[in-house]
Formats: structure tokens, C-alpha cells, sequence
């Protein structure tokens, strides 16, 4: 059952890291605007987009305010 949850959780960070490329890439915008954006460091976000960590909950809903979304599609839940 964990091995399973883990790989869960696995492919949703994997969704969030592809979503926020293409999502930034669509709107033109670099990783320093967005990071401007979201008031933090170029550096933590451009490690969401690599992968190396995950948005909290408070990100998240600045992320789909930014990019007029809902959180279901950032988290790869609908398309």
C-alpha cells in the first residue's frame, strides 16, 4: 500500500514541476517573474520546477491566481 501512495504523490510533484514550466512558458514569463510574483527567491522556485521540492498550500493558491487556473489542474487532477 505505500509503495503505492508513494508513487501517487511521486506523479503529482512530477505534474506540478511540468505544469509550472509550461504555465510560465505559455504566459512568457521567466522563473524571476514569477518568483517577483510570488514575493521568494528565483532559486526556491526554480527548484519546484526541477523537482527538488514542492509548493506549500499558500503557493499554490498564488500560483492559480497568477495564472488564472484551478488548483485541481496545477496538481495535475483535471486537464
Amino acid at each position: 500500500m505505500q509503495l503505492i501512495f508513494s508513487s501517487c504523490v511521486y506523479n503529482v510533484y512530477m505534474d506540478i514541476q511540468n505544469t509550472l514550466v509550461n504555465l510560465r512558458k505559455e504566459k512568457g514569463m521567466t522563473q524571476q517573474q514569477v518568483a517577483d510574483l510570488l514575493v521568494m527567491s528565483v532559486t526556491g522556485y526554480a527548484s519546484w520546477e526541477q523537482g527538488l521540492a514542492e509548493p506549500n498550500l499558500s503557493a499554490i493558491r498564488k500560483l492559480c491566481k497568477i495564472y488564472n487556473i484551478s488548483a485541481d489542474y496545477l496538481l495535475g487532477l483535471s486537464d
